[in-house]
């Protein structure tokens, strides 16, 4: 087990060095005059030393070689650099916007993961009758539906319509609880519903091979009670391989909770993405990109040790 969290750690820190180098190259590309962009633009009235004192105040003047490894020491040291658009540090900017999306982003999960598992659970113990059929029905529309669609559909019928919960804002859970769960019913529902669908899917379709399993049958056979045979033999079967689904997954919640949280104006990573991008704030998009990117290499990394920890296969191999 040592030699299998070793590779695994190894991997993802290699991950993390090729994804800031990507970064760092992007981003120059995207931003080639940065210093253009923090004047003022194209109608900026800075003189042309103004601009090159700028320049080599921000290192801009350097070889790409050594500013990128100025800059990989920097994160070492835990410096993501300072902002063009606001006075305080990137990671401190970061930080006060990560619990916001940490928040959604779990709330969609335990949601996605209850709804959508209960019902291809029961899809596939009902498999071919009428539920199975509405239960599939549910997890193709799920899928098919568009974040900003669903986003719009829920605020129509349950703020302006029924008046039942908030259509934006955002309070801290430690400040109002209640009143942090009201705000954050609709934008968690709105990322959960693509993943309540995928994860229905995948909960029938493992279901149904488990179900199929010597196993699992002969328990039938030997008078054990129904029940029992689906909770303790099949279901605790069918949730070792939705650990992978769960990994796979953490990249797209990240993108979706960006949309979500633009319709819902919840002040989170995605929404700082979303003005760093039209500001064309360069250091806090890679900022932003690489925390995004160590969160779900670090979420991965997590899957797979937990995989590992739960079927004693992946030790043997």
């Amino acid at each position: 087990m040592t030699w299998y969290v070793a590779k695994r750690v190894g991997a993802a820190l290699l991950v993390m060095v090729v994804v800031s180098l990507l970064i760092f190259i992007v981003t120059r590309v995207l931003f080639p005059d940065p210093v253009q962009t923090i004047m003022g633009g194209q109608s900026s009235s800075a003189t042309p030393e103004q601009l090159r004192q700028m320049t080599h105040e921000l290192g801009l003047d350097q070889p790409l070689v050594v500013q990128y490894f100025d800059w990989l020491g920097k994160l070492v040291q835990g410096d993501l650099g300072r902002s063009f658009r606001t006075p305080i540090g990137v990671g401190e900017a970061i930080a006060q916007r990560i619990p916001v999306t940490l928040e959604l982003m779990v709330l969609s999960l335990v949601i996605a993961l209850v709804l959508g598992t209960l019902l291809g659970v029961v899809a596939a113990l009902v498999r071919g009758r009428w539920v199975d059929t509405v239960a599939s029905g549910i997890s193709v529309l799920a899928l098919s539906l568009p974040n900003f669609f669903l986003g719009i559909l829920l605020v129509y019928f349950f703020a302006l319509k029924l008046r039942l919960l908030p259509s934006s804002g955002y309070v801290p859970f430690s400040q109002d609880p209640l009143g942090n769960l009201k705000l954050m019913a609709l934008p968690a529902l709105t990322l959960s519903m693509a993943y309540i669908g995928t994860f229905a899917r995948y909960a029938r379709a493992l279901m149904l091979s488990v179900l199929s399993e010597d196993y699992v049958l002969r328990a039938h056979a030997s008078g054990l009670d129904p029940g029992r045979v689906v909770v303790r033999h099949a279901m605790k079967n069918t949730m070792i391989p939705m650990v992978t689904v769960v990994g796979l997954n953490a990249a797209g919640l990240v993108g979706g909770a960006v949309v979500t949280e633009s319709i819902f104006s919840l002040p989170g990573v995605g929404t700082l993405l979303t003005n760093s991008i039209l500001g064309k704030d360069f250091p806090m998009l890679q900022g932003l990109i690489l925390v995004i990117t160590v969160g779900v290499v670090v979420v991965n990394l997590l899957v797979d040790l937990v995989y590992g920890a739960l079927d004693p296969r992946i030790k043997v191999s």
